[in-house]
């Protein structure tokens, strides 16, 4: 279950188990470190556990980069309520797919990561909330968490700690929506998955309006090699402000596709070309998305960049969920755009006005364009109607979905100009190469 051919230029911190023989079993978890990150979490206690966890400056891995330590903090320990642990594997972002990679190759990780939230917080049941598509990864984890509880890793009085912790998978039915964590909620609580209006915020009502701690897999997974290493040797690997690695899901026109765990900061232009082997076929970078689709794009002359959440914000784009799609100079940008609305449109949970009709017209409009049929007015009223969905949804899809779409106009304007007036798309024009 390898994800690519591995990169000299890759730190394995996260991916270190992948390629070992059955890397999903316990026993090979055990060899190689597993589960002493949790002794250890007990030995230090919570309190020291969530300094650590602030002192290696994790950010969350799920697209908003919210410092893991912070957000676990914010979740009141002395709460009358019971207090639950969520994993985020809804993995539902174009362009992304190192979570699923986490969840195959090495489960045990997973746990123990989920374990070590348990403590901090005081909560004594879990659920990953796996999205529906990835059925034979619930079968993965449900072996993993069946060997946890044989061999006293999970269930009552865990390796002697006195510490009680169950966990569950749960399968979501295929919407992105449920990526949203508030939608996470009301779907695993077996309603409709519709966003929650916010405040209040999971960590004080969360699960059955209860105190819980959600971050994805990969955020869970990075903790406990920061507690078993040091939050300080973890924080060392990335940038100011964005510790650690990141698994980059790079796709696109590239030589060598694949999923790449890289330092945070790593340079973009570095990434394509030294990692991902270069454009194919020899030709011109002309655009890349940097952290899945819904994030602004870049044009090539802005790739020369550090991939880390802070970097990525300077420049008007986000570093999201790691999701790099590349571009090369045949790329029709319109068809683009249209190609991540109709996704965005097909999508959007219909909660919300804004985003219901707004990604619904985006995809007309943008589809008349690229069939030769729009005016002149129609591409300012594509960025207008883009603005106009901006911060007005309940939940972050209208702006995923409004954020690219502004981009794509304002920095290829000239391409969509050149849909108009019943031209015919000047790139599907061009014969392709093999």
């Amino acid at each position: 279950m390898l994800y690519n051919e591995p990169s000299p230029l890759e730190v394995k911190v996260l991916t270190r188990r992948f390629g070992l023989p059955n890397s999903q079993s316990l026993d090979t978890y055990l060899a190689s470190d597993g589960y002493k990150a949790f002794r250890k979490a007990v030995e230090m206690g919570p309190e020291k556990v969530l300094e650590e966890l602030k002192v290696s400056n994790l950010r969350g891995r799920g697209g908003a980069g919210f410092p893991t330590g912070m957000k676990w903090g914010f979740v009141p320990r002395n709460s009358p309520k019971p207090k639950y642990v969520v994993v985020n594997a809804d993995e539902g972002e174009p362009g992304t797919c190192k979570d699923r990679l986490l969840m195959e190759n090495d489960p045990h990780q997973l746990l123990e990561g989920m374990l070590i939230a348990g403590f901090v917080v005081d909560a004594h049941v879990g659920y990953i909330y796996v999205r529906g598509e990835y059925r034979y990864v619930i079968e993965i984890l449900d072996r993993a968490i069946a060997e946890a509880y044989e061999r006293g890793y999970l269930g009552k009085n865990i390796l002697g700690t006195g510490f009680d912790f169950d966990v569950y998978t749960h399968t979501g039915a295929g919407s992105y929506e449920c990526g949203e964590e508030s939608a996470l909620l009301e779907s695993l609580e077996g309603k409709r998955g519709v966003p929650r209006i916010r405040p209040p915020f999971p960590a004080v009502a969360g699960l059955y309006q209860c105190p819980t701690v959600l971050n994805n897999v990969e955020s869970f997974s990075a903790v406990p090699a920061i507690i078993r290493d040091g939050g300080a040797a973890f924080a060392a690997l990335g940038t100011p402000k964005n510790g650690g690695t990141r698994l980059f899901c790079i796709s696109g026109h590239v030589n060598k596709p694949g999923v790449y765990e890289l330092p945070m900061g790593f340079n973009l232009l570095r990434m394509i070309n030294e990692v991902a082997g270069g454009v194919r076929g020899g030709k011109k970078l002309k655009a890349v998305i940097p952290g899945g689709s819904s994030c602004p794009v870049l044009k090539a002359e802005e790739c020369d960049i550090s991939m880390d959440f802070d970097s990525l914000a300077k420049a008007k784009s986000m570093l999201g969920s790691g999701g790099v799609i590349v571009m090369d100079e045949d790329t029709c940008m319109v068809k683009a755009a249209l190609r991540i609305m109709r996704f965005y449109q097909h999508e959007s949970c219909g909660w919300c006005i804004p985003c219901r009709e707004g990604t619904l017209w985006l995809r007309k409009l943008l589809a008349r364009v690229h069939e030769g049929g729009g005016t002149q007015s129609d591409v300012p009223l594509i960025g207008e109607l883009a603005k106009n969905m901006l911060g007005r949804t309940f939940c972050p899809l209208g702006d995923a979905a409004a954020m690219p779409t502004i981009a794509f106009v304002e920095k290829f304007r000239e391409e969509f100009e050149a849909h108009l007036n019943g031209a015919p798309c000047p790139f599907e024009s061009k014969p392709v190469s093999a």
